[in-house]
Order: structure tokens, then sequence, then C-alpha cells
């Protein structure tokens, strides 16, 4: 991979990684992925880091996977358990971005399709430009989805509305995303970065352990009983 596909900075505590291929849509290839993985990984063990924004360069966010690049390195004889368990592999980003402490932030302009919206999905935040489009994407090019995609947005939109979404992959633009609760915000296209620096330098500057268990009981919520749940917020709340 070429460093230049995927760049990175920090500045008043926060990291913002950015998919740097805008003639592709910021479509990812392999490579890219095991990037983005090791760069969210050393955001979220770095001190000096608070907050985490991932953006796309260009007009769109990630159109997904980059399909020419990854048929191309496919071996066709290997068993199906061997090629699901190397995607898997690439897929544990996702539940990186969603489980590290430290807050993140997908910067949406334009299209967040397929994979990428997948990625958007996992993280806590997303703020959307006026022009974005959230797409499953998967159905149009003969996939069932990956990065996940159905488990970040039944979780978004609930079960029946995911189920339409992902059966016929029809766009979502900005305003019905935000209605639906798949974006938290919506801002006009030319103060995307300047509102979601602003909510990513917020958060940075916040009490970073809280929002780690903040983010852990949240998490936690989605899939444990009250029980549990309230044996978490007692055993954070008094740490």
């Amino acid at each position: 991979m070429s460093e230049e596909h995927l760049l990175d900075h920090v500045e008043e505590k926060v990291a913002t990684i950015t998919l740097n291929r805008p003639d592709a849509l910021n479509a990812v290839t392999r490579e890219m992925l095991k990037g983005l993985y090791e760069k969210v990984e050393r955001f979220a063990e770095d001190p000096d880091v608070g907050a985490i924004v991932l953006a796309g360069a260009g007009r769109a966010f990630c159109s997904g996977g980059d399909v020419k690049s990854m048929a191309s390195g496919k071996n066709e004889e290997e068993p199906l358990d061997v090629r699901a368990k190397t995607l898997r592999a690439r897929m544990e980003v996702s539940r990186l971005i969603h489980e590290i402490p430290k807050p993140t932030i997908a910067m949406v302009r334009g299209a967040a399709a397929g994979a990428g919206m997948s990625i958007a999905l996992a993280c806590d935040l997303r703020i959307a430009s006026e022009n974005a489009r959230i797409i499953t994407a998967f159905a149009k090019v003969g996939l069932s989805g990956d990065f996940g995609g159905s488990w970040f947005l039944t979780q978004l939109v609930g079960p029946a509305k995911a189920r339409e979404l992902y059966l016929l992959a029809d766009a979502v633009e900005a305003e019905e995303a935000l209605a639906l609760g798949i974006v938290n915000r919506v801002v006009p296209d030319g103060k995307l970065e300047e509102e979601t620096t602003a909510m990513a330098k917020r958060l940075a500057h916040g009490p970073s352990v809280t929002l780690g268990y903040m983010k852990k009981n949240l998490n936690a919520a989605i899939s444990q009983p009250l029980a549990q749940c309230l044996d978490l917020e007692a055993m954070h709340h008094a740490s």
C-alpha cells in the first residue's frame, strides 16, 4: 500500500485518519484495511490522543471495498473456511473502532457504501454533510455484507428497517439518515470539517476515563441483561 492512501495527523488531542484514494471514491484495499487497523490501534493507546476522526478525501467517505484489487488476490482454490477466516481477520477493524475506549467520529461526505458504511457505523458518532448518502450496496454486487454492517445497522434502526435497507439497497439521503438515527448531525458541506473538529475537540478534552467507561456501559447495554448492566455501571461509577 502506498502510504499516501492512508493519511493521519494529530492536532489538539484529535487524531484524524483519512482514506486517501479520492479517484476511487476511497474504496479500501486489503493493505488499507491493515493500515487502518494499525493506526486506530496506535491512537487508541496514545495518551496524547483523546478522540479519533475517520474521514475520506474528496467527494466520498468510502465507496466500500475495492472489488477489483480484492478479486485479483482471491484464490478460488482455497477452501471456503480459509477464505472466510482471512476475511474475518480483516473485519476486526470494525470491532476495534467500536470497542476502543476513546470516542470515534465518522465525518461523512458523499457516499458511505458497503464496507465504507459498515466502518462509519462502527464509530460512536457520525456527522454528515448535507450531500451524504448511506448505502448498504451489497445486494448490488451480489454479496451478503461484511465489516459488521448488518449488526450496527440493526442496532441503530431496528431489524425491520435494516432488512429493508439491506435487501433493497436503496440510498438513504442525509436528512433521512438523521431521522432514522443513522447519523447524529447533518451540516452544510462547507462546514463539515469545522463542525466535526469542534465536536472531536470537545470529546478529546473531556474526562477520558469516564468516556471510556460510558462506552463500555453502552456497548454492554446492547446485549447484556439489566442486572449485568447495573453491575457494570456500579463498578465504573464507584471507580
